[in-house]
């Protein structure tokens, strides 16, 4: 086996260090001796053309931040600061009639966008720092649009090239994926309806069971304050808010108020929640120290609420769009359903949409599956199936997240948005929230019950 790695780390260095790819001088020819000038040379094949290229490489930006692998077949990966990583499948690779230039060609795994990274080799500096790069490097996605930077031969951080030789050997083998992602943790405060369906507060090692019923669960952001939704005999819906500090409930709104989640602004200093005339329902804002003082927020008449976009923008949902609604009333965006959920998801804008904690850009969106794969779960009335994507507003890149044989809904950020939480409900074993990192890896069981949202 060491022999074996020998040989692969010598096989590497020759590709990495060709004399063709370097541009160093070759050593000149010695001078034939007079003996030999007097033979005449012996034609022989044409010499091969060198089609050395780089590989083993790490790509950076920083306008916008991201990052690129480039591995032993080609790109395998492309990362952005706020958004899931993108995995890509290696194509062709072409070196250029420029000289020392080469370009990979790639396809993104997820919506099969074509991706072409474009390599010079000169020295580049990435942003305002010292470090100098061997390559200047342009990633074009067809969706994304362009990235640049630079690029550097780094052969240690692929250390699945050492198993080359094994993988080679053994075709059935797996081969290895993207880095695990390691650097998330636990949220510290959920709160989730249990089987009963009853709500649950869950914060560090102390659970609270807060009230027999319960639905549309808003936890504080900072874990200890939870607004939820209480059916009223008169047919009319009461918001509600649990104080885990007193241990005490508190009746917030009651009347007409819709059976729509109230939801904290980002600082939660304010509460939205819909309210109806009895006809129409409208977005309302209320001081969380104050709710009395709750004021109509828009005249649009809307009949879903999703939550807040930033601390000074609301998203809510006519019958055919979600509309961003800033503080003076006016929709600064609107997106159709149509154009949300594309081909593969009902368009429907009673699907909840969930804007990342960090990313006001990306969404995400719980929506049924128009078509399902045969075999997989499906509603039994409707014969969808269900299922979590992202949706990036500016480059309209549509992504799905969960697999259609796992059926998915009530989608949750975590703080950090590299966790996601959701409900699978399974008609014999009863609901349960999964959790799920977000470039689709690391699916497992969370806990028995439904509708969690996180706090801390």
């Amino acid at each position: 086996m060491a022999n074996r790695f020998r040989r692969c780390l010598i096989a590497l260095s020759a590709l990495l260090v060709p004399v063709s790819l370097f541009g160093q001088a070759n050593p000149p020819p010695p001078k034939p001796s007079p003996q030999a000038a007097d033979k005449k040379p012996q034609v022989g094949p044409a010499a091969p053309q060198s089609r050395h290229f780089p590989i083993l490489l790490i790509l950076s930006g920083t306008d916008p931040v991201w990052s690129a692998r480039i591995g032993m077949k080609g790109p395998e990966l492309l990362e952005r600061q706020g958004y899931p990583p993108i995995t890509l499948e290696p194509g062709e690779v072409s070196q250029d009639p420029a000289p020392m230039t080469w370009t990979y060609h790639a396809k993104d795994t997820a919506t099969g966008a074509d991706v072409q990274v474009h390599m010079v080799r000169e020295p580049c500096m990435v942003g305002l720092t010292d470090t100098k790069y061997t390559f200047r490097a342009e990633l074009d996605h067809a969706q994304i649009g362009t990235l640049k930077g630079c690029a550097r031969i780094a052969p240690d951080q692929f250390p699945e090239f050492k198993q080359k030789n094994l993988d080679d050997d053994d075709p059935e083998k797996k081969k290895p994926g993207p880095p695990p992602i390691t650097n998330f943790k636990p949220p510290v405060a959920v709160a989730y309806l249990d089987p009963a369906g009853r709500a649950i507060l869950k914060r560090g090692a102390q659970t609270h069971v807060v009230a027999a019923k319960g639905s549309e669960l808003s936890l504080s952001h900072d874990g200890k304050r939870l607004l939820f939704t209480r059916d009223d005999p008169s047919g009319g819906h009461t918001i509600l808010l649990f104080d885990s500090s007193t241990g005490k409930t508190t009746e917030l709104l009651r009347g007409l108020v819709q059976e729509q989640q109230a939801f904290w602004s980002p600082d939660d200093s304010r509460i939205a929640f819909l309210k109806s005339d009895g006809a129409v329902s409208h977005v309302w804002i209320a001081p969380s120290a104050s709710p009395g003082q709750a004021a109509q927020l828009s005249a649009t008449p809307v009949n879903y609420l999703d939550g807040w976009a930033d601390a000074h923008t609301v998203i809510a949902a006519n019958a055919d769009s979600y509309l961003w609604i800033a503080d003076d009333g006016g929709t600064v965006q609107a997106i159709s359903a149509h154009d949300l959920c594309g081909p593969d998801f009902l368009a429907s804008t009673a699907n909840p949409v969930r804007v990342s904690p960090i990313n006001p850009d990306l969404l995400l969106v719980s929506a049924p599956l128009l078509k399902p794969p045969s075999g997989s779960p499906t509603d039994p009335k409707t014969g969808y199936g269900s299922g979590l994507f992202f949706y990036e507003i500016r480059s309209k890149r549509r992504s799905p997240l969960t697999t259609p044989d796992v059926p998915a809904a009530e989608g949750e950020w975590s703080r950090d948005s590299i966790q996601i939480f959701f409900t699978s409900r399974d008609p014999r074993r009863g609901p349960v929230v999964n959790r799920i990192l977000w470039d689709g890896s690391e699916l497992k069981r969370y806990l028995v019950g439904s509708s969690l949202v996180v706090g801390q």
